[in-house]
């Protein structure tokens, strides 16, 4: 670190929140089996694609919860919320549900039922992330439904709004297989 950049930069940690939560995302339930093989779950919205080649998926989880503590080189499941099971989402929020949630059935990793989508994985990689840990799975299957997703944007929970205008996007101008000036034959100066 340069004697420039060693200044400590202090921010609002409510005022970092708020800005991270004007980021909309989906709603995942991560579950795992704990030691004595009781399906866990925890609510977690810190969920991203990583890798196609190897196909790999990140959840991000408070430090020294639970279901961060029983992934620890086991496999899980990221449970894609649909928008009607917002009762699902809170239960493993801490706000439990009056009925025990519905669990597909088969002792492999535990799933729940009515998902938009399951990203069932295999240990891979685990990371500090401060407070978090990062856990990278390798995606062993996939199951996908026409169910909407629920999302949460702003603190609050929300549905999928209608589309937006414009063209569809077809891949990344950045990606190696095109770049920026792929087919263009000449570059023009601004």
């Amino acid at each position: 670190m340069t004697e420039e950049n060693s200044e400590v930069t202090t921010v609002d940690p409510r005022e970092l929140r708020n800005a991270f939560g004007t980021f909309a995302t989906g709603v995942t339930v991560v579950t795992v089996r704990t030691p004595e093989g009781v399906p866990h779950g925890a609510t977690v919205n810190a969920f991203t694609a990583v890798s196609l080649d190897p196909p790999l998926a990140q959840v991000t989880l408070i430090r020294g919860n639970r279901a961060s503590q029983y992934l620890e080189g086991e496999p899980f499941a990221i449970n894609i919320m649909a928008a009607d099971q917002l009762d699902v989402c809170l239960n493993f929020a801490g706000k439990p549900m009056k009925d025990e949630p519905a669990w597909r059935s088969d002792d492999g990793v535990p799933v729940l039922c009515g998902n938009a989508a399951t990203i069932e994985c295999r240990p891979w990689r685990t990371y500090d992330g401060g407070d978090h840990l990062i856990v990278i799975g390798e995606v062993t299957d996939v199951t996908l439904t026409e169910k909407p997703p629920l999302l949460f944007s702003r603190g609050k929970f929300r549905e999928v709004g209608p589309f937006c205008e414009g063209v569809p996007w077809g891949g990344s101008a950045d990606a190696l297989a095109c770049g920026w000036f792929e087919g263009v034959p000449e570059l023009q100066p601004l």
